[in-house]
């Protein structure tokens, strides 16, 4: 860590924690744990009846999937560049041929 590391407390599921950021983290944590909080409350309502550590779970597995997702995505974007010069590649080398005639 930097010396920028400033103390702040976070609540998550009516828990409070005391954490130690960086400076420059300390608005993305605090949307993150906003989203965490705003879907153990969404857990609640659709799943009625269950304990804390229930919905915390199911949190946390939404979360782990959205992460699959997203990383899925970077891996099917980063495949269609890798086509795209190869495409360009082939397309310049056509060009050339063609430019020599």
């Amino acid at each position: 860590m930097t010396e920028n590391v400033i103390p702040i407390n976070i609540a998550i599921a009516d828990r409070t924690y005391r954490l130690k950021v960086d400076a420059s983290d300390e608005g993305v944590l605090r949307k993150t744990v906003q989203m965490i909080n705003e879907k153990i409350v969404e857990f609640k309502t659709n799943f009625a009846g269950k304990d804390m550590q229930d919905y915390i779970s199911m949190v946390l597995i939404w979360l782990a999937t959205e992460q699959t997702k997203s990383a899925e995505h970077i891996v099917d974007i980063q495949y269609a560049i890798e086509r795209l010069a190869t495409m360009q590649t082939s397309i310049n080398k056509i060009l050339e041929s063609n430019t020599l005639e």
